[in-house]
């Protein structure tokens, strides 16, 4: 929840290093994300990826889950889905983790419960905001919420000052969010059967409604979207891979088959999607969302093969989708 300045760059820097430590020939924008999923506990990654929940609140019992476990040996979390996540892997978000000043051990997705917590999340914040704004940033985001919009409108009415619809602070300058982040994936290649579509429009609506309210807030920045290899999960958006009617483990390349729902696979998703954020926008006519970033991997995180490109560098039927829908979106 918080960076050191030797940890953030300066926007609008070149060259910059990357967090392997390697220079990085794009340049730094002015606008900070804030932190990735928070609302939910979500997994550790790798080996135990939907199965690990929680980390361990001692040393004994506590195997390590693995990034990329070798010779194919998939090790398992304890009785309580704890593991040690830190060692040789990581966890999908914030709420995974303890936070000093917080109750709970995982005390995120719940920290409006808790008075004290939401304090040193709001200092913390308060903090990192400074901080970036003398970096040179003009612009923040809420936290990067997994499913919980109403925990982005909590967020800005914390970190804004907000009381009876007024704000005191609506800017970076006094650590104001003024974009709403969110992810959207669907599941099992059934955007209409499991309502992932349905999810997503009511994500569209949350943040419309939010921009009403609050006429200082730019609109969403939607910087994960994808689908996930998996049956729907209803309260927690992660899952064990391949555990769906459609397993990407035997679909051809791992990604979605042609299926009612997607005459053309996972093409015919991505235009579904697009077409409602293409749509979307308030009473006043304002756009909703402002930017969007496909879950451009393969199998990653509890995805399927989301590729663009094929292996010789040209673009796959999904990423001719994309980029005419991306055209379209241009073009309103």
């Amino acid at each position: 929840m918080r960076l050191s300045a030797m940890s953030m760059p300066q926007a609008g820097s070149v060259n910059f290093l990357d967090s392997n430590g390697k220079p990085c020939p794009a340049q730094m924008a002015n606008i900070l994300l804030g932190t990735n999923e928070p609302d939910i506990y979500g997994s550790c990654m790798g080996d135990m990826f939907g199965k690990c929940t929680s980390h361990c609140d001692t040393q004994v019992d506590c195997p390590a889950a693995r990034l990329f476990p070798t010779d194919g040996i998939h090790a398992q979390p304890n009785s309580r889905g704890e593991c040690n996540c830190w060692q040789y892997s990581h966890a999908t978000g914030a709420g995974f983790w303890p936070l000093a000043g917080c109750q709970a051990s995982q005390p995120l997705p719940k920290m409006w419960e808790d008075p004290g917590c939401v304090g040193t999340v709001m200092q913390n914040w308060k903090q990192t905001a400074q901080l970036a704004y003398a970096k040179g940033y003009k612009y923040l985001s809420t936290p990067l919420v997994a499913e919980n919009l109403d925990y982005a409108k909590s967020f800005i009415e914390h970190a804004c000052g907000c009381s009876g619809g007024q704000c005191s602070c609506q800017d970076a300058s006094c650590g104001c969010p003024v974009y709403v982040g969110f992810h959207f994936y669907a599941y099992d290649c059934m955007p209409e059967g499991t309502g992932g579509y349905e999810t997503l429009q009511e994500r569209l609506d949350a943040t419309a409604r939010i921009m009403e309210q609050y006429p200082f807030v730019k609109g969403a920045i939607i910087n994960e979207v994808g689908m996930l290899n998996c049956a729907s999960e209803d309260k927690n958006p992660i899952c064990v891979p391949d555990s769906g009617r459609y397993p990407a483990n035997q679909q051809k390349d791992h990604s979605c088959p042609t299926t009612e729902d997607l005459p053309h696979g996972m093409a015919s998703f991505i235009n579904g999607l697009m077409d409602r954020i293409i749509q979307a926008q308030t009473s006043d006519g304002r756009k909703v969302v402002k930017s969007l970033s496909w879950f451009n991997a393969n199998q990653d995180g509890g995805v399927y093969n989301l590729l663009l490109f094929n292996s010789d560098g040209s673009l796959n039927e999904a990423g001719e989708a994309y980029l005419s829908a991306c055209s379209r979106w241009r073009g309103r």
